[in-house]
């Protein structure tokens, strides 16, 4: 039961991230867009690199997990097809549980960092913006993909018990 409610409480915050990654791609072209034109009538948009910048690292992680999810990820999966489909399984699972215990390290090594780039007042070059709050929401997206594949990780061993106790054996 508990499993079905982080579940959906995973692919709402999926749903917002999204959302959020789009609005940001949306205003990468808004930015340049502005910057292009005003740089044709001699008044170019002041930090317009930053804040593209900014952006595009929103972008990136607030789509990795819907990525993820939606297995849009670049791989390598030539040789993987011709394996056994038992085989591929074990290895999916091995991939999973070391990308998990990899994004809660990440996840809680980005958290170290932003508090400490907050401790420190560090702030963007030109704009002077405070360059924790990306590594804050940076931190947040690599939480929720590290849950979404974690419950990959116990949907798969569920789907196998399911199958074992039907009597198929794995």
């Amino acid at each position: 039961m508990r499993y079905h409610v982080l579940e959906n409480i995973v692919q709402w915050l999926l749903n917002k991230m999204k959302a959020a990654a789009a609005i940001c791609l949306a205003g990468m072209v808004v930015v340049t867009c502005v910057d292009v034109v005003g740089r044709y009538f001699g008044k170019p948009l002041f930090g317009s690199v930053e804040v593209v910048g900014f952006l595009a690292t929103l972008t990136v992680v607030l789509a990795l997990p819907y990525t993820h999810q939606e297995r849009g990820h670049i791989g390598v999966e030539l040789i993987f097809r011709l394996l056994p489909e038992q085989w591929q399984r074990y290895i999916e699972t091995i991939t999973h549980l070391v990308a998990f215990f990899f994004f809660v390290l990440v996840t809680w090594r980005m958290g170290i960092y932003a508090r400490t780039m907050q401790m420190s007042g560090e702030v963007s070059m030109n704009l002077e913006m405070p360059e924790h709050l990306i590594i804050y929401i940076t931190a947040f997206c690599f939480f929720v993909f590290a849950l979404l594949i974690g419950l990959e990780i116990v949907k798969g061993a569920l789907h196998r018990k399911r199958k074992n106790a039907s009597g198929k054996n794995d």
